[in-house]
């Protein structure tokens, strides 16, 4: 089968090899998938530049989230069992973690549904407690992570600011039910943010950027506001003054949602019961902006790296060489 390898690390592009390797032998607890589609998140990039806090052993294959084919023809959802991830025709992942691929999803659109969307549900609900009529800023909204807590945010009754970067991005979050948009290039975030809120800031802010991104949300969070640390896409890990914490009375909430798999496995099966629901309902619909073929995948993981893409980009090994749909 083809498969991408990673043999050193390093940029996406310059390290990742679509090579000819034996099929993966399912240990035990585990089954063997055909892949219908593979979502690249940012973990894979920084998988291959080897700054993630799982670090597989040299050679391996990225792609950490799938619609998958068991040997029996069900459609699930799976995080792939590395080395053995995703950017391949097949893939192999532990049989007690598969979810059922929503019918209302094609297959780029339910492997999208998992990480993105679980995330920002347990982020959202489990950790900020967010509710209707609250006020919900989300950092990088037109991207993979963002999109999925702007849909949720409007899902649960919130109005969502999205603050993205750029004017192509801007159009993505309006489509996507955002409030307010603000261009963090063409204009200044916090005053933005204050005046869409009468002063008052936001409820719930969810960054999944770090830096510049979690200065801003220090100065705009509402009196027993919730921050919610997502990530740190701006490379940039912020140290936050605690004592700004206690004297403006809000909260820094920490997610890291593979916990749960190991912590809570049920909270994750509910939480995709509740996903599932939503997308049939048509209050979510992940957003996936580009299907590219299996050799295009480092192109692909690349360009999520440099931040120009919207959404998320899917790998499907069905497509023909060369054809992006």
């Amino acid at each position: 089968m083809q498969a991408w390898q990673v043999h050193e690390n390093g940029e996406p592009s310059e390290v990742m090899r679509l090579q000819e390797v034996e099929r993966p032998t399912p240990g035990e607890g585990q089954v063997l998938l055909k892949v219908r589609a593979a979502n690249i998140n940012f973990p894979d990039v920084l998988m291959c530049r080897g700054h993630y806090q799982v670090r597989p052993p040299l050679p391996f294959t990225p792609g950490v989230e799938i619609c998958g084919e068991t040997e029996d023809g069900r459609r699930v959802i799976a995080n792939p069992a590395l080395p053995y991830g995703g950017f391949a025709e097949y893939a192999v992942a532990d049989a007690a973690a598969l979810l059922p691929a929503p019918e209302s999803l094609d297959d780029a659109e339910a492997a999208a549904l998992h990480i993105g969307y679980q995330t920002g549900w347990f982020g959202l609900h489990r950790r900020a407690g967010l509710e209707a009529g609250e006020t919900l800023l989300v950092h990088a909204a037109a991207g993979g992570v963002g999109s999925a807590a702007v849909q949720l945010g409007k899902a649960a009754g919130a109005t969502v600011i999205g603050v993205v970067g750029g004017a192509d991005k801007t159009a993505v979050a309006r489509e996507l039910g955002c409030d307010v948009v603000i261009d963090r290039r063409s204009e200044d975030v916090v005053a933005a943010v204050k005046e869409a809120t009468g002063g008052r800031g936001a409820d719930v802010i969810y960054d999944p950027v770090g830096g510049e991104a979690y200065a801003q949300s220090a100065k705009v969070v509402a009196f027993e506001g919730r921050i919610v640390v997502v990530g740190f896409a701006s490379g940039t890990i912020p140290s936050p003054a605690l004592n700004h914490a206690l004297v403006k009375n809000y909260s820094i909430l920490g997610l890291h949602w593979g916990l749960y798999n190991t912590k809570n496995p049920k909270l994750v099966q509910h939480c995709h019961e509740q996903l599932t629901d939503l997308a049939a309902r048509g209050a979510i619909k992940p957003l996936v902006s580009e299907r590219v073929p299996l050799d295009g995948a480092a192109a692909a993981v690349q360009r999520v790296a440099d931040g120009v893409t919207t959404g998320r980009v899917a790998v499907v090994p069905s497509l023909e060489n060369g054809a992006a749909a």
